[in-house]
């Protein structure tokens, strides 16, 4: 049975974990104004879709029938895909009550909603006038009060939230409004990223990168706008990690770096990432999709059995794993949540993994920078109970179709 231990939508920001979480420097300096903007524009909706390859987690992390996997939610896609390896129970984590909500969703559709065919609607389309609809009569009801209350109530725009899926659900939320701006530079530029879509093979995806894509990043207008942290809230960068992506450069030189990985790296045809970045959508023209593993058709059943397995929690993760016994959790998934933290919490955080760590345990996570900050900042007796698997963390990040992060890192429980 699912427990669902999530703030009221509604909740003041200095009341909540994210705030908290954010916010390190006094308001009066520029830092602590930064942390102040950046945990206001946080506090809704920011990722309609996690930008994490779950393909690259589940072969790390080797789910097992027997495994808890705690894990920060975000979107829910990963917890959602995580599902698929019927693992006996997941607890998912996250600051922000509105992601917690889209899982509740996710959760609740997945167990109640008639068919794939209208889960995929819902999910892989998210643009249908017919979700609000299936939403009222088959998942509505079941939803937690939280979610419910969040879901059904008014945006500032007008309609309520849920209407979203009616409309174009991927365009929402503040990585998809972040994502049209950057379409609508792009064509003040003269260029339609949504063109490469048209690519029939890798070559020519990279021809267009080149020609079109990498040189905006030379013009004068996208350096300035991306020159500040403020600009890149909508990609989720809180102040501290922006300097940690940076590393000394300018960022528009970072961003066209990592765009040309997501570009270049692997074929369109089967990487749900950059349809959505370029051409917003799961579905080409030609009515094929490439989609993450919950929403294919092969793992609908799995999925649909598997999800009351989900327990989740609007708390700090260092906080849900100190509640944990001991010797409870088999995989932990960090996310980017590292990026967030000073040397003081993220002792806390691995202290409280370790404590609660079975034997065999894996923990991966990814970072903007491309290496592990846990070899410069965590305390020996932490660390020496870890082994960093490099060799696989180099080989699995390179496939991650986001290419989005600089690092993807597994440590393993030495016992």
């Amino acid at each position: 049975m699912q427990e669902q231990i999530i703030q009221e939508a509604g909740a003041t920001p200095s009341a909540s974990p994210l705030r908290r979480a954010a916010v390190r420097n006094s308001h009066i300096s520029r830092e602590g104004i930064l942390e102040r903007l950046f945990a206001f524009a946080f506090d809704g909706l920011v990722y309609p879709q996690i930008w994490e390859d779950p393909a690259v987690d589940m072969a790390a992390l080797e789910i097992e029938p027997a495994h808890h996997i705690v894990a920060i939610a975000s979107g829910g896609c990963n917890v959602m895909s995580y599902l698929t390896a019927d693992p006996a129970r997941i607890t998912a984590v996250d600051l922000n009550v509105s992601h917690l909500a889209l899982l509740d969703l996710k959760l609740k559709a997945a167990r109640h909603l008639p068919s794939h065919e209208d889960f995929a609607r819902f999910f892989a389309d998210a643009a249908s006038p017919l979700n609000p609809h299936l939403y009222e009569l088959f998942i509505e009801p079941n939803l937690d009060p939280a979610a419910r209350s969040y879901w059904s109530s008014k945006r500032l725009l007008g309609g309520r939230r849920i209407d979203m899926f009616a409309r174009g659900f991927y365009l929402n939320g503040l990585l998809g409004r972040f994502i049209s701006l950057a379409h609508a530079a792009a064509r003040l530029h003269g260029v339609r990223p949504a063109e490469i879509m048209n690519a029939g093979i890798i070559d020519e995806q990279r021809w267009f990168f080149a020609e079109k894509l990498e040189p905006l990043f030379r013009k004068p207008l996208i350096r300035w706008l991306t020159s500040s942290p403020v600009s890149l809230y909508g990609l989720g960068i809180p102040p501290a990690q922006y300097a940690e992506l940076t590393g000394g450069r300018h960022m528009a030189d970072v961003l066209s770096e990592r765009l040309g990985q997501l570009a270049c790296s692997h074929s369109l045809a089967d990487n749900y990432f950059a349809r959505q970045a370029f051409g917003r959508s799961y579905r080409h023209h030609d009515a094929t999709a490439s989609l993450p593993p919950y929403l294919e058709a092969e793992n609908w059943a799995t999925l649909r059995n598997a999800a009351q397995r989900v327990r989740t929690a609007n708390s700090p993760i260092t906080d849900v794993l100190a509640a944990h016994p001991e010797d409870s959790v088999d995989r932990v998934v960090l996310l980017d949540a590292q990026d967030w933290m000073d040397e003081a919490q993220l002792n806390a955080l691995w202290a409280a993994i370790t404590r609660a760590a079975r034997p065999g345990v894996r923990v991966i996570f990814r970072t903007a920078a491309p290496h592990s900050p846990l070899e410069a900042k965590l305390d020996a007796a932490i660390l020496e109970r870890w082994t960093y698997d490099s060799e696989t963390s180099l080989r699995l990040g390179a496939n991650d179709r986001s290419a989005i992060y600089g690092g993807f890192h597994i440590y393993r429980s030495r016992r």
